[in-house]
C-alpha cells in the first residue's frame, strides 16, 4: 500500500465518523423537539371538571350481578 492510498483511507476514516457525529446529533435534537412538543401537547390537555354534586357513595362500588 502506498502513501496515498494510507492517506484516503485515513481521510475516508475520519469523514466517517464526522458524519456519524452529526447523524447523532441531529437524531438527539430531534428527539429533543419531539419531547418538548408532548410535553406542551400533555400540558393543554384540559382538567378534568369535578362531578356536578354527586353524593358521595356513587361510584364506590361494582355491580357484577346485572
Amino acid at each position: 500500500m502506498d502513501v496515498t492510498g494510507i492517506a484516503q483511507l485515513s481521510t475516508s476514516i475520519a469523514d466517517t465518523g464526522t458524519k456519524q457525529a452529526v447523524g447523532v446529533a441531529v437524531l438527539k435534537k430531534a428527539q429533543d423537539i419531539q419531547a418538548s412538543s408532548a410535553a406542551a401537547l400533555i400540558e393543554a390537555i384540559p382538567p378534568v371538571p369535578a362531578a356536578p354534586n354527586l353524593p358521595s357513595h356513587l361510584g364506590n362500588t361494582i355491580n357484577t350481578t346485572a
